[in-house]
């Protein structure tokens, strides 16, 4: 989309947008669920969930790579979580990978040399692989997806939650070219 464009729809927002949504939105936020994805400009949450404003809190991320707890060690991912499952208490987690993933990608042997911040990040939070056979990195993706949800089982407070019945966790996998979202059950996926 073009910037131009862009501001043109920012502008046009607030007359588009009923201000009983203004009103509602302002009282505060009460989202049911966490949604953790990566950054991916590809895709976009409240397309793939139909997910009205204030329904569902975003993490967006590199590659949807969660940080193992440490509390030595805050992040902005571990922030997040926090917020989202102890403050916010939401119900629901799903950490949604995808295919043709760019930190997939790197995690499975391609050059990323030049993004030195983003190999470190990689290289720091998530486990590398063998190359991919596939270019779309459907199997890669789906377990980055479940490494994902180990890491968060490191988090007391999800654990916690968890044990208690108060929240579930969910692995998701988005395939960009079918539109195909796919969850997690046990340590394989299955169409949604």
């Amino acid at each position: 989309m073009d910037f131009r464009r862009l501001i043109e729809r920012a502008r046009e927002h607030a007359t588009t947008r009923p201000k009983s949504v203004g009103q509602r939105l302002a009282s505060g936020q009460q989202p049911t669920v966490l949604f953790i994805t990566c950054a991916d400009s590809r895709i976009v949450t409240s397309h793939i969930t139909g997910a009205e404003p204030g329904s569902v809190f975003e993490l967006r991320t590199a590659g949807n790579v969660i940080p193992s707890y440490r509390l030595d060690a805050p992040s902005s991912e571990m922030a997040t979580i926090e917020f989202a499952v102890v403050q916010l208490g939401v119900s629901e987690v799903i950490v949604c990978g995808h295919s043709h993933c760019g930190a997939v990608s790197a995690l499975h042997g391609a050059d990323i040399g030049h993004l030195p911040t983003m190999r470190g990040w990689l290289t720091r939070h998530a486990r590398t692989g063998e190359a991919a056979a596939d270019p779309a990195l459907r199997e890669e993706g789906r377990r980055h997806v479940l490494e994902q949800l180990r890491n968060l089982e490191t988090y007391p407070f999800v654990r916690d939650r968890q044990q208690n019945g108060g929240l579930r966790v969910h692995g998701w996998f988005y395939d960009i070219e079918t539109g195909e979202v796919q969850t997690s059950v046990a340590t394989a996926f299955q169409p949604l």
